[in-house]
């Protein structure tokens, strides 16, 4: 494994099936209460210029399992790039901690952030790219299909760093994958670009949710208003209306489909109660996964240890 994990490219396609695999041996021990102390004695500091539940209680609780030790880091504590630079502030924390994990706006300042750490670095979102998050609907997928053949995955909504983040799994693991998105909310280009070259996985890009959706295997949604986007909520919730998930685009989908969300969601906005709550829903498995994937990345990125 990379120094950093900053996205799903920083691994190859056998470090993705290795800590997936990792992933699954901590989540076995965990619902065994048996202790897997592997970092003890180790500290992570946790960077937050977005707020967030699931990334701060996972990767602390995460933390905690492993023996170890997580510092909440927020905006107004450390004011990053104003009352500091990033560079200075990586080199002052890598004296401190043995990891760092960001959430920040600008995928930028997470790469100036691990050029100058002397400690790995994760990705815990920026607008660009949100990789563990990815990782763990993957390994989702993967326990409640038993495999990934011939897999074809629907996005349907904002080409935001969820979508982002799919085109970059597509490139490392074969599947069809679908994005239905309104125009001018494509994900970005030079991501899908690099996707393709070489193409491993069949990737359209589509306006027509029922067209993405024909068939699939999994739908997957996020919401229309990302954080810092607030002013453009009005116009978002206008043009994304027909993108919504709900019960009829489930109609034009296998039988067997499943229904993801990242959360938090807004109901009733891209995806309906009916859905969400529904028997095809397994938001909530892939919400747990997140702790048992930024386990075995944190493990993998520290000591490459073995169960």
């Amino acid at each position: 494994m990379n120094k950093h994990f900053l996205a799903v490219t920083d691994l190859s396609t056998a470090e993705i099936f290795d800590t997936l695999a990792f992933a699954q041996a901590l989540k076995a021990k965990q619902k065994r209460r048996e202790p897997h102390k592997l970092l003890e004695g180790k500290t992570l500091a946790m960077i937050f210029q977005k707020p967030s539940t699931r990334t701060r209680v996972s990767f602390e609780v995460g933390m905690f399992h492993l023996g170890g030790h997580a510092l909440y880091l927020g905006p107004d504590a450390l004011q990053m790039g104003k009352r500091e630079s990033i560079a200075d502030l990586a080199r002052a924390l890598s004296r401190y901690v043995d990891v760092i994990m960001a959430r920040l706006f600008g995928h930028k300042d997470l790469l100036e952030l691990a050029e100058y750490a002397t400690v790995p670095v994760i990705n815990g979102l920026t607008d660009l790219l949100h990789p563990c998050q990815v990782m763990a609907d993957i390994l989702t997928i993967m326990e409640k299909r038993g495999h990934l053949d011939n897999l074809k995955i629907a996005y349907i909504g904002d080409g935001n760093n969820m979508a982002n983040s799919w085109i970059n799994m597509a490139a490392k693991i074969p599947m069809t994958l679908h994005l239905a998105t309104p125009e001018g909310y494509e994900p970005d280009a030079d991501i899908v670009s690099a996707a393709s070259q070489p193409r491993l996985s069949d990737i359209h890009i589509v306006r027509e949710p029922a067209h993405a959706a024909k068939e699939a295997n999994v739908i997957y949604t996020d919401v229309w208003v990302s954080l810092g986007q607030e002013a453009e909520t009005a116009a978002r919730n206008m043009v994304f209306q027909p993108y919504q998930v709900n019960r009829d685009l489930l109609q034009v989908a296998a039988a067997d489909c499943l229904v993801m969300h990242g959360l938090p969601a807004h109901r009733g906005e891209e995806i309906t109660d009916d859905v969400i709550d529904g028997p095809h829903s397994i938001v909530f498995d892939e919400a747990e996964n997140r702790l048992h994937v930024q386990k075995a990345i944190l493990v993998r990125l520290l000591q490459n240890a073995e169960l």
